[in-house]
């Protein structure tokens, strides 16, 4: 059986909106969170966010101690290629920590590794900045 190893593929960093909502749906509790803005910085992936339509629609405990993400925007490359990014995961919402699992798409020859490839980020969140870093792994094996 195949072992999975962890390989650092660049730092993720997410501008959170000061401002977010929550409300009481049929699927659990909803909270809103916007994001402002979106840098990825490693050897072979430097991009920022483009447009405005991004944000984290988590389902949160009654509680709010905890959360299951589903996360979406757009980057685009430091060379102009666009990528597709969604993900979902949980956070610790009570200590600020956070597991997600990125899918990226991508429909430039030259990233289309991000298409073949499953990532994992592990993050943590500065509630006085609003900024939530990723660590962003590729899963080998």
């Amino acid at each position: 059986m195949p072992t999975p190893e962890l390989r650092h593929v660049a730092t993720m960093t997410a501008r959170l909106g000061g401002d977010s909502f929550a409300i009481k749906a049929p699927l659990g509790r909803r909270l809103i969170v916007e994001v402002e803005e979106v840098t990825i910085e490693g050897d072979r992936l430097k991009a920022h966010m483009v447009g405005k339509s991004a944000a984290d629609w988590l389902t949160v405990a009654d509680d709010f101690s905890w959360g299951s993400l589903d996360v979406r925007f757009t980057l685009e490359t430091d060379d102009g290629a666009l990528v597709y990014v969604e993900y979902g995961g949980r956070a610790d919402l009570a200590a600020g920590k956070v597991i997600s699992a990125p899918v990226f798409h991508c429909g430039d020859e030259r990233y289309d590794w991000l298409n073949r490839t499953q990532f994992v980020a592990v993050g943590s969140t500065d509630r006085e900045t609003n900024l939530l870093t990723y660590e962003l792994y590729e899963i080998g094996v």
